[in-house]
Parts: C-alpha cells; structure tokens; sequence
C-alpha cells in the first residue's frame, strides 16, 4: 500500500509539472489556445504577423506563406498555401505546423479557422485595430513561441518610436484634419474604429470621420462638404488604381487638392497593422507637420 501511495504521488507531481510547463493564452475571440512546448513551426495567415514575427527575429520559424505575401524578403521563397481567406487545408496539414494564426478582420476568415480546428491543430485568432492591440498581440506572441523578452524589446523598440513622435508634434497645438480613402470609384474612407485612426491621431492629425466603424461609405457631396485640410489615398489590393483625385470628377474643389496636400501610401503600411504602422505614424507626422521635424532633423 505504501508504494502504491508513493507511485501515485510521483505520477501526481508528474501531471502537475507537465500542467506547469504548458503554454497558454486566449486569443482575440476569447478561445484558450495551450501548447505544450513553445511553437517552432508557424504559418500566418494574415501577413502582419510574418511581419511580427520576424521584427521578433523569429522568421526562420515561419513555414510557408499564403499567396499575396511577399514581405518580409524572405517569405518569397517559401512554400505558399493559398489565400488568406482560402488556404489549402491539404498542403497545411502536410507542413505539420504546431501553431496557425488568421486574423478576425473579416467573417470569411473564421472559414478556414473552422476547418483547420477540426483536423486538431492550433489555431489562435487576433484582431487588433489600435496600438493596444498590437502590442497585446506581439505580447501574446512571444508567450506562444517562448520568445517574451523578444515581444518585450520589440515593443519597447516600438513604443519608443512613438514617444519620439509624440514630442515632436506636443510643440504646436494644430491638429489638420484628414480623410483616409480606402477605395474609390466605390468610396470608401476610414472610420474611427481601425489601425488608420490611430495612425493619424498619433500623427498629430484628426480623422475627419468619428463614426464608431472600420469604414464609412460616402460620397463627393459629402466629400465636398466636410473639405478636410490633408487627403490621404492608400494604394493596395483595395484601392489597386485610384488615380490622382485632380482628374477625378469635382475633386478640384477640394481645398486639399488645391493646395497640393493629397498624399498618396501605401495599404499594407498603413492599414496592416503591425510594426510597420509606427513606420506610418512618423511618415504622416512628417507631412501634416513639416515645419516641426525639419527642426529636429
């Protein structure tokens, strides 16, 4: 009786290290994604977080890429698996990665998520659409790979760069207002509740539009209207061939295009979030507040 006492202790205090030694964190939708060793093996089917995870010096863990990624360089040579929406279940399976991630951006990406849960593997989904987020998200990143204090010095990096913004643009107390064109001829501008609002608050600019959404459908009369002092166009696979607002129909009136202040960006820097938004935010500053950094430069 007594060894089988101690027997069972042993293989108690077992469970309980290995229990102990797991990995866990709840992802964006409130699941509880646990690993049982740091993850070695990743694909990320939402580009921003090849972009994370390599600014974590992690890359050489990511396995393959979905069909528009490109960036980072060195996701162009590795094996593609479909679309970010659309990823072939087949060739995911048969790269046997220990950790997935998608975004929640759009429901149609929780499709695949579904899929890929049930063929037993992990899966976490995040959603960031404000800085918070995203350093929540490279938090919660490093915790899933074993790499924290990588996720604590990318945002330290990250949030240092903002900082040196921030004090830039506390020297004057203008705040141009701004409309961020997410697509045209089907216009669409950003809304309050995305990564772009951010961006340009941090930017020391004010979005022109407050509604509580990712995008505001509108059109020229409302343009014309609301005639804000800097137009932004992002260039991307939403907006692929917007053309300059001037040869646009009544977007001559526009004080903004009168006055040369249309900027054009591009999509992925400042509408994805990741680390290359604090990029976007010190890109905007600069051209809402030239005067201010041609002081500190």
């Amino acid at each position: 009786m007594f060894l089988f006492s101690i027997a069972a202790l042993m293989l108690l205090i077992e469970a309980k290290i290995a229990i102990a030694d797991t990995i866990s964190v709840t992802d964006d939708l409130g699941r509880k994604i646990t690993l049982e060793k740091p993850a070695q093996r990743l694909i990320a089917l939402y580009g921003a977080y090849n972009e994370i995870l390599s600014e974590m010096g992690l890359g050489n863990r990511l396995i393959a890429r979905t069909k528009a990624d490109s960036y980072p360089e060195q996701m162009a040579s590795k094996p593609s698996i479909g679309t970010h929406m659309r990823p072939n279940i087949e060739l995911i399976l048969g790269l046997k990665p220990d950790l997935i991630i998608q975004n929640a951006g759009r429901k149609e990406a929780m499709v695949p998520v579904r899929q890929l849960i049930v063929q037993g593997l992990n899966v976490a989904v995040f959603n960031p659409d404000s800085f918070s987020g995203l350093f929540s998200v490279i938090n919660r990143l490093g915790t899933l790979t074993g790499e924290n204090e990588a996720g604590d010095r990318l945002i330290g990096q990250l949030k240092q760069r903002l900082e040196a913004v921030a004090n830039c643009i506390a020297q004057t107390e203008k705040r141009p207002s701004v409309l961020f064109e997410v697509r045209y001829p089907d216009l669409l501008a950003a809304g309050s509740d995305s990564i772009v609002n951010e961006v340009i608050r941090l930017a020391g600019g004010r979005n022109i539009f407050k509604q509580k959404k990712k995008f505001v459908r509108l059109n020229i009369e409302e343009i014309l209207r609301l005639n804000p002092d800097f137009y932004v166009i992002q260039k991307g696979p939403m907006n692929r061939d917007p053309g300059p607002p001037d040869r646009r129909p009544h977007f001559d009136k526009l004080d903004a295009v009168k006055h040369g202040r249309v900027l054009i960006v591009e999509e992925q820097v400042f509408s994805r979030p990741g680390p290359r938004s604090v990029s976007a935010v010190e890109d905007l500053s600069k051209r809402l507040h030239p005067g201010l950094f041609e002081k500190h430069e």
